[in-house]
């Protein structure tokens, strides 16, 4: 059966559905328990089909419009600056192109591969930008070459198979941070992580056990949170409930959020922030410089990240880009939160 003969009635006889469950779905409407979303869109991808949602044609390597779908809750991802910052830069370059950015957020990775795939088909995108890659198979790499979609992996090249990748060097950066504190003296180091799932939590995983290996630490602990300011706060009270020398003396967060959370949390436990414990931030920003006392941070140009990511794409598109690469370490930025231990 050729795509240009199934119809929405057949997937939604294959996913055992209604055809209105079937346009809410790809609709991304409410009124779908997530199972059932699932399920309409994988009968959609064996069926090779895809709602015509063309409201135009791309001519040649001309791009109207650019994709970014986001699995974070909408409410979290206000609040995060990494992706308001890196999201200003992807639109820095794309209105000098005189394109648009088609953003959504999705609940899960299934979702977002049919989301790109009905993007792609219905040729409402000339391109994706794809971020937050899984540790184990994600598969938008496969959908992305399956459908030859012009995309840009945001993620180490060990996660984004053949896809044109850029990244940071996560795992030099956790390194570096590590080494700093323990040239501080501090040999209880922990890490407020973040999604466990995520390849970039991993590879930081990983370099944080290595370092703390290296340098003979005392204690070394990790924790793996949803990045949220709630779960960075439950995260910090657990490490700094035991009494020293049980605690850690120095925590490192995977973002900006937890770390404030977690430096309220010292407040609120009578703990002197850097005098009982130093905090350090990962992704420096605004918030960072606004505490009091301001929070250490591991410092990158997420805005030059962003636009880095969209010319990227532009090559891709066109055939003429500078394929795969890194960009800059995030750099220690010693502040306020961090000094040696008592």
């Amino acid at each position: 059966m050729t795509t240009s003969r199934v119809t929405i009635k057949d997937v939604a006889a294959r996913a055992g559905v209604s055809k209105g469950a079937v346009s809410l779905a790809f609709n991304h409407k409410p009124g779908l328990s997530d199972a059932t979303r699932d399920r309409i869109f994988k009968a959609a991808r064996e069926l090779g089909w895809a709602p015509n949602l063309t409201a135009r044609t791309l001519a040649g390597s001309r791009v109207d419009v650019v994709g970014l779908a986001i699995c974070r809750p909408a409410r979290l991802l206000g609040l995060e600056p990494f992706y308001m910052e890196f999201v200003s830069g992807v639109e820095s370059v794309l209105t000098e192109h005189s394109c648009s950015l088609l953003l959504r957020l999705v609940r899960t990775v299934e979702e977002e591969v049919g989301l790109q795939e009905a993007w792609w088909r219905g040729r409402q995108v000339g391109g994706s930008i794809l971020v937050d890659f899984q540790a184990n198979d994600d598969p938008r790499v496969a959908a992305a070459e399956r459908l030859g979609m012009p995309v840009v992996a945001v993620g180490h090249p060990s996660l984004t198979g053949s896809l044109t990748s850029v990244w940071t060097d996560d795992a030099t950066a956790v390194t570096e941070a590590v080494r700093y504190l323990a040239a501080l003296g501090h040999r209880r180091i922990a890490r407020v992580g973040g999604a466990a799932a995520l390849g970039h939590t991993a590879m930081r995983s990983a370099a944080f056990d290595e370092a703390a290996r290296i340098l003979e630490l005392a204690g070394a602990w990790q924790v793996t949170t949803d990045y949220s300011g709630e779960a960075g706060a439950r995260a910090t009270r657990s490490l700094l409930a035991s009494a020293p020398p049980d605690r850690p003396t120095a925590i490192v967060y995977d973002n900006d959020i937890m770390a404030v959370a977690g430096l309220s949390v010292a407040a609120e436990m009578g703990l002197s922030v850097p005098g009982d414990v130093s905090l350090l931030a990962w992704d420096d920003s605004q918030l960072c410089r606004l505490t009091h006392p301001t929070l250490s941070a591991m410092s990158h140009d997420v805005h030059g990240f962003g636009a880095d990511v969209a010319r990227t794409l532009f090559g891709v598109i066109s055939g003429d880009g500078t394929g795969s690469h890194p960009v800059p370490t995030p750099v220690l930025t010693p502040r306020g939160s961090t000094a040696p231990p008592r």
